[in-house]
């Protein structure tokens, strides 16, 4: 049996089979009564587990090919962002923005709605411009943007098949550089929330919650640039390099002091080649509309006590708006609320209602691959096209072959 990255959990298979081709998953769909695919395992959920087979994408791995007319690139879906940003940046072309790690599986992060960060920004999945996708049938079905269904597949939480190919938009290569400022008070953020987090092409909070500033503000801004400002809302320039926690060296962090380099080398929080932690953590995220979150982070400033113990670090993003039925940000702009925990499950489980009910008066949608305990009855009234996702769930999984308890919390009946 294996585990997730983070070791927390343990998948119920037995059996694991790497194939190479969409024919090939197309044959083990089909004879499977139970299946589900994974990835690079970094989910802290049981979103991908089974008691059937497991299908290993990492055998899904390459580009297959780059339409410049179309300014698109299209991938195996197990390729990892690292991968293919490193391939992107030799053809002159970009992506639109990177998660915190470039670890993670591209059909993974698009599945569960993963992002980056940037007021401007959509999460991974906007990117998508076509998917294929494996159903509960063993039919390979190809959906291409502006196609009925196209919002309803693309972000799938693994509950439609196994997605096998994806084609994503591009663009020109272009330069970042990372400023990272210490200690913005909180109050600061106070009717000037979207102008910090607006001030750069990508902006990240990072805190401990053990005072009443926001410890560490990472801008990330297109272009080559100058000096960075001494001093933002209060907070001060950082003399080094920082890692989002005080008691960890920074050399796995990507460059920062204002240091120009490609985007593929400082959108990501952490360079490729480094593990990206010891794993010994477990992680939570919700997402809330944009519009309450000086409120929401104020609420959570008043229990920082209880989750300064608990908790390594915090940080808040944001994404942008999109037309995806699954995504948080369907229709809204989102803040994103994540927290990264010491790895003490039960502690993490008794703190967990306290912050779902908290984040939950502001309407919070937790992100799908980490660890919440919200069912379906809190989460459906917040998703706008749920119960159309759940019709297309029947449609595709008619037998029920990529069910399993994560989807019946989520999903319900």
């Amino acid at each position: 049996m294996s585990t997730n990255w983070a070791q927390n959990f343990t998948y119920s298979a037995s059996d694991g089979i790497s194939p190479t081709s969409t024919s090939e998953v197309q044959d083990l769909v089909a004879q499977a009564t139970r299946v589900k695919a994974l990835g690079t395992r970094h989910s802290f959920n049981n979103g991908a587990d089974t008691e059937g087979l497991h299908i290993d994408t990492s055998g899904l791995n390459g580009v297959l090919g780059i339409d410049r007319e179309r300014m698109t690139v299209r991938v195996l879906g197990g390729i990892r962002y690292g991968e293919l940003s490193s391939f992107l940046v030799q053809e002159g072309l970009a992506l639109h923005n990177l998660a915190s790690l470039p670890h993670i599986s591209v059909a993974g992060a698009v599945a569960t709605a993963t992002h980056g960060s940037g007021v401007g920004n959509g999460n991974l999945a906007t990117a998508v411009r076509s998917i294929e996708i494996v159903d509960g049938e063993g039919s390979a079905r190809r959906f291409q943007i502006g196609d009925p269904l196209f919002d309803g597949v693309v972000v799938n939480i693994g509950a439609l098949g196994i997605v096998t190919e994806l084609e994503l938009a591009v663009q020109p290569t272009f330069d970042v550089r990372q400023v990272v400022y210490q200690n913005l008070p909180l109050s600061a953020a106070d009717g000037a929330f979207e102008e910090i987090m607006g001030s750069a092409y990508s902006v990240s909070f990072f805190t401990t919650w053990r005072s009443e500033s926001i410890d560490q503000v990472w801008q990330k801004h297109v272009g080559l640039g100058g000096d960075p400002a001494p001093t933002f809302h209060g907070a001060t320039s950082a003399s080094r390099k920082l890692h989002p926690l005080p008691d960890h060296p920074a050399e796995s962090c990507t460059e920062q002091l204002g240091v120009p380099g490609s985007w593929h080398e400082r959108l990501a929080h952490f360079k490729l080649e480094f593990t990206p932690s010891s794993g010994d953590e477990l992680q939570s995220e919700f997402m809330i509309p944009c519009q309450y979150s000086f409120a929401a982070l104020t609420e959570l400033a008043k229990i920082r006590e209880q989750i300064a113990p608990v908790l390594h670090v915090s940080e808040i993003r944001t994404a942008a708006a999109d037309t995806l039925w699954m995504s948080p940000a369907c229709g809204q702009d989102v803040t994103c609320i994540h927290f990264t925990w010491r790895k003490d499950w039960a502690r993490v489980r008794a703190l967990l209602p306290t912050i779902e009910s908290l984040l939950g008066e502001f309407g919070a949608i937790p992100h799908w691959g980490k660890l919440f305990l919200m069912d379906s009855s809190v989460i459906g009234p917040r998703v706008k096209r749920f119960d159309e996702f759940k019709k297309l769930v029947r449609a595709f999984d008619p037998s029920g072959k990529f069910r399993n308890g994560y989807l019946d919390q989520v999903l319900g009946s």
